[in-house]
């Protein structure tokens, strides 16, 4: 599922227009940013939760020379999936 068929499966479902539902669409994905730039995490119960992961850093080698270089630390955002979402998808 692309965005555009996001956005429709949304309208559909809410029972608004897709205008409407591309807006919701955009201000979601732009909060979730948002708290993830601030370093805050957003849980939705049930659902899963939205966090940034830290990454240290470490010594790694250039796959064309083979030499050693430093790999600098990074945050990387991820999702964990919640108990209802997984039960959901496995049953």
């Amino acid at each position: 599922m692309n965005k555009t068929e996001l956005i429709a499966a949304i309208a559909e479902k809410a029972e608004i227009s897709r205008k409407d539902a591309e807006k919701a669409l955009k201000a979601f994905t732009d909060v979730v940013a948002d708290e993830l730039v601030k370093g805050e995490k957003v849980q939705l119960v049930g659902f899963g939760t939205f966090e940034v992961s830290e990454r240290g850093e470490r010594e790694g080698r250039n796959p064309k020379s083979g030499e050693p270089m430093v790999i600098a630390a990074s945050k990387s955002p991820k999702f964990k999936a919640g108990k209802a979402l997984k039960d959901l998808v496995n049953a």
